[in-house]
């Protein structure tokens, strides 16, 4: 996937250009610079106000500072039911974003005047209220169905949820639960999302990088997000079109490292880190939200993935996975179902290949292929045969896990909970007829449930005969999942309360 930058000379080139001539031509693309850098004034005091001056092709650079940005408390901008809202508030294409220092440029979601990400309880800022006077939260950088929009090389922070579709940092939203694609495009480098207060569940930070009905290509590169309700990263109902790699990018103590409903095609996630996070990472089909279903990592018409040589282009490769045991981590709604101490979930997804990785040190399972059982009212026209389900009375449209590969893994000391089924991987199915799941060339010295399942089901491209619950694995995974009453004897870590983590202080910049 070829990303279409400007090297970070040509930028700097730009810049200085822009600061000593004070003016640009028309004709081609400007530069429009905010705040201070190396003692020179930029034209703009705020990032919001050089977003409003931009044309399509534009840059913005902006130089270090604690950037306090409003735009969400000055006018209308949308339906904050959709997530139209934002502290900034892009909808011109085809503009580039980008902060001088990764850790210094901060867009910060407290009041105006208060120190830098604060975890003061009066420095918050809950956003305007709605119609019934209710706070509706507020969003960080919200790109509103604007192709080909770059967000680089910054630090947002501290943007909380309300009534509203909020408390996202950076989130590029093609129609948020439109069911269609909005927005082709979009592109994130050296990008930090973290949140330093937590209130409650209704108002926590949502999603760190998130991203939805938008179609690629797309690249997200050196990410870091932490302290989310749901997850660190977020790909979404962008059909079998998401054209979309994750690399380079670390995600730890939030409710999932990762999550993507409805999410497929291609979609890669490499050379990365989850850690420390209550569930590492959740790929799923869900048909109340983010439509259309199902989470299908086939290839978009009938192609063959270059990577693995089959009709499978969501790839997972070269990941650690480590130590996901964290009961702490805020969590809310459907993520709040991670299973905790799992390196990976996946949840109902089908043609999904996982490769490459070492998942090592969670506690419950390295790897789980179950289903994804939805309560709740299909939305969109979604409908669960239409999204590959059945229904079973009392668990709502279920969603098996279908066709996907686990290949090639390393598993160390996973399953030290020492409930049973507990272990390097586990599945469950179902319903028969299915495309098997398989599991080829792991190194799983803690063992699998059902045991001996990668000599059970080696052969990929084969259709299941009947149901595999996995033994024990079914009630255990419904009791650490919280969705079913717990054998005797079961032991999984219990909330204690909300710990939030520091940032690093060592994340590269560009």
């Amino acid at each position: 996937m070829h990303q279409r930058r400007v090297p970070v000379v040509v930028a700097t080139v730009l810049l200085g250009a822009a600061l000593s001539a004070c003016s640009s031509s028309s004709a081609g693309p400007r530069v429009l610079t905010v705040g201070t850098y190396h003692g020179r004034a930029g034209k703009y005091a705020s990032v919001q106000a050089a977003v409003r001056a931009a044309r399509p092709g534009d840059w913005i650079l902006i130089g270090p500072g604690d950037y306090h940005e409003t735009a969400d408390a000055h006018g209308a901008q949308g339906s904050p039911h959709a997530g139209q809202i934002g502290g900034v508030y892009v909808t011109t294409p085809r503009i580039h974003i980008r902060g001088m220092d990764r850790n210094s440029v901060v867009i910060d979601g407290t009041k105006p005047g208060s120190p830098r990400c604060s975890a003061n309880p009066l420095d918050q800022n809950f956003g305007p209220a709605g119609a019934d006077g209710k706070a509706l939260g507020r969003n960080g950088i919200l790109v509103w169905k604007a192709d080909d929009v770059y967000v680089d090389n910054l630090t947002v922070c501290d943007f909380l949820a309300g009534t509203g579709a909020s408390g996202n940092q950076i989130w590029w939203n093609g129609g948020n639960d439109s069911g269609r694609l909005g927005m082709k495009g979009y592109w994130g480098s050296y990008l930090t999302a973290t949140s330093t207060f937590f209130r409650d569940e209704a108002t926590a930070p949502q999603y760190g990088i998130f991203a939805n009905n938008a179609a690629g290509p797309a690249a997200l590169d050196h990410l870091y997000a932490s302290n989310m309700n749901d997850s660190g990263a977020y790909v979404g109902a962008c059909e079998q079109a998401c054209d979309v790699t994750i690399d380079h990018s670390k995600f730890e103590y939030n409710a999932l490292g990762y999550s993507g409903t409805n999410s497929g095609g291609a979609v890669l996630i490499q050379n990365s880190e989850f850690d420390h996070n209550q569930d590492g990472l959740d790929t799923n089909t869900q048909i109340a939200g983010d439509a259309p279903a199902p989470q299908n990592g086939a290839c978009r018409g009938g192609a063959e993935s270059p990577i693995t040589h089959t009709v499978s282009c969501w790839v997972f490769r070269d990941n650690s996975v480590h130590d996901n045991n964290n009961p702490d981590a805020p969590s809310s709604g459907g993520a709040a179902a991670g299973p905790v101490g799992t390196g990976m979930t996946v949840s109902g997804g089908t043609n999904d290949t996982v490769t490459g990785n070492h998942f090592y040190d969670n506690g419950a399972w390295g790897v789980l292929f179950v289903p994804y059982a939805d309560s709740n009212p299909p939305t969109n026209g979604q409908t669960c045969t239409g999204g590959g389900g059945q229904q079973l009375p009392g668990l709502g449209c279920v969603l098996d896990p279908k066709g996907d590969a686990l290949l090639g893994n390393t598993f160390d000391h996973n399953g030290s909970f020492g409930n049973p089924s507990n272990s390097d991987f586990g599945q469950i199915t179902l319903f028969p007829h299915e495309a098997v799941n398989c599991y080829q060339g792991n190194a799983a010295p803690d063992g699998t449930a059902p045991a001996n399942l990668q000599q059970l089901q080696r052969s990929c491209g084969s259709t299941t005969t009947a149901s595999n619950t996995g033994g024990a694995l079914l009630s255990q995974v419904l009791c650490d999942t919280h969705l079913g009453r717990c054998p005797a004897g079961a032991r999984y870590p219990k909330p204690t309360g909300v710990v939030l983590q520091a940032l690093p202080t060592d994340l590269a910049s560009m």
